[in-house]
């Protein structure tokens, strides 16, 4: 029996041959085959296909003007424009000129805003799409514009991270942002073979993140878009479409200089898919997964799954759920363990409703943070269907898990006490940018992870997807933060020109991205906001944010960063969890900090704790120490805490930062004074450290530089001193012991070179070419051991840690000679030639002896064979300004990493060489499979 469907292609051809345009034929034929198909067959729309989630990441066309001047005039809204960016010593740096724009220019806002009206609660708030298709005849959105001669790229993008670095003051992005050229109007295209057996079907744009002002266009017809360039969000294609032909897709960006107080990146730097469903179908992010009644005898899961009807008439429909058990690489497994019923449901036409149910799982696998518990999840796997026809699958990845906020002993997960061990972490992925990779963030996670790391802080913005994945398969524990801003600026062009319009679109769409999530037990709606200076005014805000969060998602409690804000001010009241940055340990308040210029808090969490004894309380920042890893100035501070300033942990010649750790920013504390404050205050949750890797931007103290120096780990990935003490602390079961610093000093024989140990030990004994220089145990409220009198003589340095009395840990340093030559080692052996596989090689100086320099600074050069490329080098100098890009880096303090990407479809052994003047070179062999 020939079906209508097949009719498609003949009457496209036709209507095109009569020169309808684009939008009209798609309208036109669209409706015609969904009419007629809804009058030769039942249910009363097609049933085609089910889901289908295409990932269109390759073959797009890339454009970037070369200054604004030049740029377009399709501009999202009129704004103030940051001429330049003046750079400064201090931490909150920022652009200080702006004046308005009022050049003649097409404002396309009231075509953007109706993007966001499925996440406005109320309809009289909601924006209609005024007639017309601004910048329709703009040749960029057209389907015959020749686009050979742009840049070819794949997705996920960032146009800034190849440099060059800008050097100097006044210039157009500096160190604040990462003096990588973010700013700008760029544009992105590609074709779509859309194949006419999808007439019919709903198409949508899904786009994970693109930075910023994004606005789409499909066959020269503008089809909506998204500011917030963190922010998750779908366009409906399918009026614009052309089934059978191909279709010209074209999105602009506009990254503003002076939007950000650290590198945001530039261009689609996430992930971005075609989603084709009947038009019948679960919704965007359209299940709610909860659990209660949680007990290792059974739990019950509660799902709600919201179904959308795109089609002309009214939908009967049944919806059923089974669970399945995931395994631990999130593959199904075995039969399913429950079933909820079928629910019949009418759905009208161009609406959708929710349909709900529960079931009880018995014997259910808890997820839970290691070591002491296992990170189990499952799937829900959702049918949509009429009269026996399936219209849709959907499926909910989730975790059981009971948590439970005290506020006198901290966080609860299935019943056992965790003590938050939490970094933050911005979004960049260091030489690669922002341009989202799943292995490079893996790596960031499980280093952090060796050092006894079990939670993460999103700051300030909302994450990838694929890390909220990779967090609750790894079984980290999440807040997830949306706003650096509200109202009130930091920087001239931040999130606050558009959150009067947006914060309730981007914040549901947040919400209802991450709730299935396991890993998330806390949201976070604002960063050290302006607000808290407001009073009332602030609080209003706070509560209108406090609100969507919990009607989005009553069961996680809500918090809001506060660097400033006091127990008796109103904001604290609004938010379920008191989170304090820096306040708790005090800010700029005693000892070497006392009569800094600045906010002077005294330490906070008793007053809190006093204020609110029904809410717990976290140390949502802490520390904001500061080092150079394998850089180690002399002298040494002789307290456990001090800020950096010139001659006093910091070099203003080399921009560098002493290793010793015991230095932090102004505002800040060491490592060393956090661990006793919050030994102090035992009802405190724990906390998160500010921040676990160094990052793109914020270079404080040196904004001449181009990254920060607050990280656990540097930009490249390796471990500074700070790591083992964190590592110390955190994992006190793990026998361990390290030494610093590095035992070349030629410079100083016969003089002092302080030799300080981080053990999770509780004392330790030092020899130095085997004479013992003591035995030390830690005293209460420390956390190092320290021999700050050692007279320098090279050899070898040994300290032999001991635990209640016995052999616990050994480290030994010894002086090494000259570097003679090079050594490679890979994160791992073989990778997936995908396209996006990762390898992580890192190039170590070695001596004729094979012992580490660990204070050499040779250039490296390398070269690859095979079906591989090098994608970027690093060192971790965070005043290093040679583009990511290079093939060629100087060693910083002995190292030096290398980015190997496998060629998608080419399977082989990839061989990386590395050659330094005068040094014996080093190879390496690398699977790609």
């Amino acid at each position: 029996m020939l079906r209508i469907s097949a009719l498609f292609p003949v009457v496209v051809g036709l209507l095109a041959a009569f020169s309808i345009d684009g939008e009209k034929l798609a309208v036109l034929t669209n409706h015609i085959f969904s009419k007629k198909i809804a009058d030769a067959d039942k249910p009363p729309y097609a049933v085609l296909a089910t889901r289908e989630h295409i990932l269109i990441n390759e073959g797009w066309k890339f454009f970037r003007y070369d200054s604004p001047e030049k740029a377009d005039s399709l501009i999202y809204d009129v704004r103030p424009e940051v001429r330049n960016e003046q750079d400064s010593k201090a931490a909150d740096s920022r652009p200080t000129e702006a004046v308005a724009v009022t050049a003649n220019r097409t404002v396309l806002k009231p075509w953007i805003l109706p993007t966001g009206n499925a996440f406005l609660k109320d309809p009289a708030k909601r924006h209609a799409r005024p007639a017309g298709n601004p910048g329709g005849n703009f040749p960029f959105v057209q389907t015959q514009f020749n686009d050979q001669a742009w840049e070819s790229v794949d997705l996920p993008h960032d146009w800034a991270i190849k440099g060059p670095f800008y050097v100097g003051e006044g210039v157009p992005i500096g160190g604040g942002m990462g003096r990588l050229p973010v700013q700008g109007v760029a544009w992105y295209r590609k074709k779509l073979q859309i194949p006419a057996s999808d007439a019919g079907r709903t198409i949508y744009l899904d786009v994970d993140g693109a930075m910023s002002y994004a606005m789409v266009w499909m066959n020269g017809k503008l089809v909506g878009g998204w500011p917030y360039g963190y922010s998750s969000w779908r366009l409906d294609l399918t009026p614009y479409l052309i089934p059978g032909a191909d279709n010209q897709l074209a999105i602009r960006l506009d990254n503003p200089p002076g939007s950000a107080r650290w590198y945001p990146g530039g261009g689609i730097y996430r992930n971005v898919w075609l989603t084709k469903v009947n038009p019948v179908h679960v919704g965007q992010w359209g299940t709610v997964v909860k659990t209660r009644n949680v007990s290792k005898a059974a739990a019950t899961i509660d799902l709600r799954v919201s179904v959308a009807n795109k089609a002309t008439s009214s939908a009967s429909v049944d919806v059923a759920t089974e669970i399945y058990a995931l395994n631990a690489n999130g593959e199904k497994t075995g039969r399913s363990l429950a079933k909820l019923a079928p629910t019949k449901a009418t759905i009208r036409a161009q609406s959708a409703d929710t349909v709900s149910g529960s079931v009880v799982i018995t014997n259910p696998k808890l997820w839970g943070p290691p070591p002491t518990q296992t990170h189990n999840r499952y799937v829900a796997v959702t049918t949509v269907s009429a009269q026996g026809k399936t219209l849709d699958t959907y499926q909910t990845t989730f975790g059981i898990r009971e948590v439970r906020f005290d506020p006198d002993k901290g966080l609860f997960v299935n019943g056992e006490h965790i003590v938050i061990k939490g970094v933050n972490q911005h979004h960049d992925l260091g030489a690669l940018g922002a341009a989202f990779n799943v292995r490079a963030a893996e790596r960031q996670l499980q280093l952090l992870r060796e050092m006894g790391c079990n939670a993460i802080r999103m700051s300030h913005n909302p994450p990838a997807p694929e890390l909220l994945e990779l967090t609750d398969r790894l079984g980290f524990l999440v807040i997830d933060e949306v706003f650096d801003s509200w109202e009130t600026k930091k920087t001239p062009l931040d999130f606050h020109l558009i959150f009067p319009d947006w914060h309730e679109q981007d914040l549901r769409a947040l919400v209802r991205r991450d709730r299935n999530s396991p890993s998330v037990i806390l949201w976070s709606f604002g960063n050290e906001v302006g607000e808290q200076y407001t009073g009332e005014r602030g609080a209003a805000v706070a509560r209108e944010l406090h609100a969507i969060v919990k009607e989005e998602d009553p069961t996680r409690p809500t918090t809001v960063a506060m660097n400033y804000a006091k127990p008796d001010m109103p904001l604290p009241a609004v938010v379920d969890v008191i989170s304090l940055n820096y306040q708790g340990e005090g800010i700029r308040y005693d000892g070497a900090y006392k009569g800094l210029k600045g906010i002077t808090t005294p330490p906070l969490f008793p007053e809190f704790h006093k204020k609110f004894p029904g809410k717990m309380i976290l140390s949502s920042e802490n520390a904001s120490a500061l080092s150079s890893r394998g850089e180690y100035l002399l002298p040494v501070f002789n307290g456990n805490s001090a800020p950096v300033l010139d001659g006093q942990g910091g070099d203003p010649t080399t921009h560098q930062v002493s290793a010793y750790e015991l230095y932090s920013v102004a505002f800040g504390s060491s490592a060393d004074k956090v661990f006793a404050t919050m030994a102090q205050h035992p009802y405190v949750a724990g906390g998160f450290v500010w921040t676990g890797w160094d990052y793109l931007g914020e270079p404080t103290p040196y904004y001449s530089s181009r990254s920060s120096y607050s990280g656990i780990i540097d930009l490249a990935g390796f471990k500074k001193d700070r790591f083992y003490l964190y590592q110390a602390y955190w994992r006190p079961e793990v026998p361990m012991a390290h030494l610093l610093p590095h035992w070349n000093w030629p410079q100083r024989l016969g003089q002092v070179v302080p030799v300080h140990v981080f053990t999770s030990g509780d004392e330790a004994e030092l020899f130095l070419n085997g004479k013992s220089l003591g035995r030390k145990k830690k005293a209460a409220g420390e956390y190092r051991v320290r021999w700050d009198d050692v007279v320098y003589a090279p050899g070898e340095l040994k300290v032999v840690a001991y635990k209640n009395g016995k052999r616990w840990a050994e480290d030994v340093v010894k002086t090494t000679g000259e570097a003679a030559s090079l050594k490679l080692t890979a994160d791992r052996a073989t990778m997936d030639a995908t396209g996006t596989g990762l390898i992580f090689v890192t190039a170590q100086l070695t001596d004729k002896n094979g012992l580490p320099v660990s204070n050499a600074k040779n250039k490296i050069q390398f070269f690859i064979e095979g079906p591989g490329e090098i994608v970027a080098t690093d060192n971790g100098d965070a005043a290093n300004i040679e583009s990511f890009a290079s093939p060629e880096r100087e060693a910083f303090n002995g190292k030096c990493l290398v980015i190997v990407r496998g060629k998608k479809g080419q399977a082989g052994t990839i061989r990386l060489k590395a050659q330094a003047s005068g040094l014996e070179s080093a190879t390496i062999s690398l699977k790609s499979k």
